[in-house]
């Protein structure tokens, strides 16, 4: 099996597809959960793990493992638009948000300011800090959209404001960048989750401003599980204090004070496998082969296809395009899910809004939006 390398002369998405062994036949449209990597990106997870172990007794198995930890730390960073010493390598979208609610010193009053559109990544470690006085504060949407006066009213007082920059609901894009700008006026602290917008659309991190961005590569990049990445700008990392601290969150692991280092590496805590991560360089490289606007002007057609079967009365995503992420109203969500599994077609059920998703990549085909529009034929 081939390597993807930068200087590769393209690589189109039926080839793409070819390369993941998962797919098969199957009609496969989960990919806001979990995109099937290809079989380089396996190997190059496996590889790293040999070369690593069965190396370590004729070289340094740490210093192995760090010069890996910093080539990838380069690669997500170009990819997503920052600078190195701005990305830590964390296991998930959920692990970096929690590792961000973990590092300011909240107090009793404080307020945290979510929509109601938010993953339990973006939910969960707000609820635990409500234990401690924080209150947390949920601005409702409509339709997977944030009414800009209610948001700004919302944010006036806030600490923290987190929001996601494509919802995982509806699949509706929100103005990353005005959120951002409003939160900042109001003085808090900017907390973007980002997991749907990797490898599906071009990222910009510097661009968005936020201060902090919690992302991961096992969905639309199609990396392994346990490749996630926090952006932290340097400015506001300096203001987090970690709770989790280990050797690799300080600038002297034997120092007689903690000194966190500078930027997101205080972020990292111990000893953990480069391996997700290597995997997920080399899945980056397959994208970029690819290219982003090539996959996402193929995204667009493919929803456009699917859109169009769907009646109006029963389709919860817009219905121009604005992610590959497309949501519809059945009757019993679940047991259609499990009526096209029986089929061949993979979807996934939300709980809300109370319908199905079927989140549909590049790879995807024509053939297979028509499988997916029959096999919803009886619940229209």
């Amino acid at each position: 099996m081939r390597r993807v390398t930068l200087d590769d002369n393209g690589m189109t998405p039926r080839e793409l597809r070819a390369d993941i062994p998962a797919l098969g036949d199957a009609a496969y449209f989960n990919f806001g959960a979990h995109g099937p990597s290809p079989e380089y990106v396996v190997e190059a997870a496996g590889s790293f793990v040999a070369d690593h172990e069965y190396g370590s007794a004729t070289t340094d198995p740490y210093e192995y493992a760090f010069e890996t930890y910093e080539a990838v730390r380069e690669r997500i960073a170009a990819f997503v638009g920052a600078d190195p010493e701005e990305v830590a390598l964390t296991e998930s979208t959920s692990d970096g948000i929690a590792r961000v609610a973990g590092a300011i010193d909240w107090e009793p009053g404080d307020v945290v300011v979510r929509t109601d559109l938010e993953h339990p990544a973006g939910v969960l470690p707000w609820q635990r800090l409500e234990r401690e006085g924080v209150e947390v504060r949920v601005l409702e949407t409509e339709d997977g959209r944030v009414d800009r006066d209610e948001y700004t009213e919302a944010v006036a007082d806030a600490r923290l404001v987190c929001f996601s920059a494509i919802t995982w609901t509806h699949g509706t894009r929100l103005p990353v960048r005005d959120l951002v700008e409003i939160a900042d006026d109001a003085g808090a602290f900017t907390l973007v989750d980002a997991v749907q917008s990797p490898g599906q659309v071009p990222m910009d991190v510097s661009g968005w401003g936020a201060d902090a961005v919690a992302a991961a590569g096992h969905k639309w990049t199609l990396g392994p599980w346990g490749a996630g990445f926090l952006y932290v700008d340097r400015d506001a990392a300096a203001d987090l204090a970690p709770r989790a601290v280990g050797y690799r969150s300080v600038a002297d692991p034997e120092g007689d004070e903690i000194e966190f280092k500078p930027g997101a590496g205080r972020f990292e805590v111990g000893t953990t496998t480069a391996a997700a991560h290597v995997g997920l360089v080399e899945a980056l490289d397959a994208i970029d082969a690819v290219g982003l606007d090539a996959i996402e002007s193929r995204i667009e057609s493919l929803t456009d296809r699917l859109k169009a079967g769907v009646p109006d009365d029963h389709l919860l995503s817009p219905q121009a395009y604005e992610s590959g992420l497309v949501t519809i109203d059945v009757d019993d969500p679940e047991a259609t899910v499990d009526r096209l599994a029986d089929e061949g077609v993979v979807v996934r059920s939300l709980p809300g809004p109370d319908g199905i998703r079927a989140s549909v990549h590049a790879v995807s085909t024509e053939a297979e939006i028509d499988r997916l529009l029959d096999g919803l034929e009886e619940e229209f």
